[in-house]
């Protein structure tokens, strides 16, 4: 199998699993006991908060461990907005935010909320001049991704940060797709909380971080005694320490982000002059080096996926949380996308563990199942109306 689906999961690396496996057997008491052991535990999580912290450019009390980036943004909007004055009761999201979190934020208008939207261009870029326009003194907070889980278009979240503290509003950053694939620094970030998740760079799956700045007020949505009182609940240790692990074998992220790149603009290429109707959203913006979202046409994209199953390659139509139904990708929408080209969109997202040979397969052996597919597209009068 060649996996061309990393921005949906990654294998856990075989590190990550010793380091679990060698926890769940040594110290696998409660970090909150007195005895011996629970205290064994206790100083396993503070060995790996340390490893999360040096290695995203944090202080160890500012990392919060959650179940997963989900959690993590739930907990970062919620828990600052809690804490904002009064007159804060504004709430800015970017229409390409993950559709998780586009349910946290319909959720929050329902209750009351003013929520405002930080639209994107046609190549998935955010509107900073729109977003400036957006900013005053009522507004709590900006949540926004670091880069697209669908397009990978990196979003100018510095900026925004800069924005928003311009107003004395908070930061939040989604880097549950940032984290792992490019470097990431919280002390320069400018954000006062980031979210990521273990699983999107080859740790297990059911755990993250919410970063949390040192003194930013902040309201605890389950509040108990772990986590400094910011998240209740026992750690998660084995993951925990399985995450530490995965972060501490990233190494240089430069020099493999070049190389990934390398990879999925040959891909690109290849596929375009093997398949001129080929069209590659957000092509000549900044994006993730391994991010390529792409059409054939307007080929159904389960007919394209069907044909990646046979190949033995896997690849997705979009994020992997609402891949499967008929609905165009928000994403896309947002970018003022047809929806009948919408629905051709196939998702590749190369990783750490793509090589040549993965890249240099596919585009022997894709181009040859599609053509007659799309030669008789061009050729049969389109009966499909348009929504």
């Amino acid at each position: 199998m060649i996996y061309l689906d990393h921005n949906a999961t990654t294998q856990p690396a075989p590190a990550v699993v010793q380091a679990m496996l060698q926890q769940m057997s040594s110290t696998w008491a409660n970090t909150s006991s007195q005895h011996g052991p629970g205290q064994d535990a206790k100083r396993a999580l503070g060995a790996a908060r340390a490893v999360v912290a040096r290695v995203l450019g944090c202080k160890p009390v500012e990392v919060v461990f959650t179940s997963g980036a989900t959690e993590s943004n739930q907990m970062a909007v919620r828990g600052l907005l809690a804490a904002a004055e009064p007159v804060r009761r504004r709430v800015l999201f970017s229409r390409v935010e993950h559709s998780a979190h586009l349910k946290l934020a319909r959720a929050l208008a329902e209750s009351g909320v003013q929520v405002d939207w930080l639209p994107v261009r046609a190549d998935g870029t955010l509107d900073v001049a729109a977003a400036a326009a957006l900013m005053g003194p009522d507004v709590a907070l900006v949540s926004l991704m670091a880069a697209n889980n669908e397009t990978g278009v990196l979003m100018p979240y510095e900026a925004v940060a800069q924005l928003a503290q311009n107003v004395g509003a908070r930061m939040h950053v989604d880097a549950t797709q940032l984290i792992g694939k490019l470097p990431f620094d919280f002390a320069a970030s400018g954000a006062d909380a980031v979210s990521l998740s273990a699983h999107k760079f080859h740790g297990p799956k059911g755990v993250g971080a919410l970063l949390l700045r040192q003194g930013t007020a902040f309201v605890p949505p389950t509040p108990g005694s772990q986590e400094r009182g910011r998240r209740g609940g026992t750690e998660n240790l084995p993951a925990i320490v399985g995450m530490a692990a995965a972060l501490e074998r990233l190494g240089d992220l430069e020099q493999q982000a070049a190389r990934i790149a390398q990879l999925r603009d040959a891909l690109e290429a290849g596929l375009q002059q093997a398949l001129p109707a080929t069209h590659v959203w957000s092509q000549q913006v900044a994006r993730l080096p391994g991010t390529s979202y792409l059409r054939f046409g307007q080929l159904s994209v389960d007919v394209v996926l069907q044909r990646l199953d046979t190949l033995g390659v896997a690849a997705s139509s979009g994020a992997a949380c609402s891949s499967g139904g008929s609905e165009p990708s928000h994403v896309l929408k947002a970018m003022g996308v047809p929806a009948d080209e919408a629905l051709a969109a196939v998702r590749f997202s190369l990783g750490s563990d793509t090589t040549h040979g993965d890249v240099g397969y596919l585009l022997n052996k894709l181009p040859p199942l599609l053509a007659p597919l799309l030669r008789e597209e061009t050729t049969t009068p389109s009966t499909t109306e348009s929504p």
